[in-house]
């Protein structure tokens, strides 16, 4: 018997390989083939959604620093500037004593065939006593 224990001539964890067959070579690079495009999508796909929720996110802040902002008689896109994701549309709506904000960003797509999609952000604020006029 050789020192770790085997017989002489075998060697350990060889016993169990497998031994491939001529009709089983190149599968994996099949497989990758068609796995691979599968696995680039969902990449893809990820980052998008990523992307989507982190401006979603600079939306909604931006809102409600520009309702914040416009109910105390600042202007309010420039309160929203400062938040709000590149390429992003400021509307303000002044209903009796409220102001509503609303931010809209495009979502930057990783690939140049996607569609382009767009996120937005509300906010509600009340308008504050005393306080001039909300400016648009």
């Amino acid at each position: 018997m050789a020192s770790g224990g085997a017989p002489y001539g075998v060697r350990c964890g060889t016993a169990h390989r497998r031994h491939w067959d001529a009709r089983e070579r190149g599968s994996f690079t099949a497989e990758l083939a068609v796995g691979l495009p599968a696995l680039m999508f969902l990449l893809v796909a990820g980052l998008t959604a990523v992307d989507a929720v982190t401006t979603r996110a600079g939306c909604v802040d931006a809102a409600r620093e520009a309702a914040l902002a416009a109910a105390r008689g600042e202007p309010g896109p420039p309160a929203a500037a400062r938040y709000a994701p590149a390429g992003a549309e400021v509307t303000l709506t002044v209903t009796g004593d409220r102001v509503i904000a609303t931010v809209r960003a495009p979502i930057r797509t990783f690939g140049t065939r996607l569609p382009r999609s767009t996120v937005s952000g509300v906010a509600v604020a009340a308008v504050e006593p005393g306080a001039p006029g909300p400016v648009s």
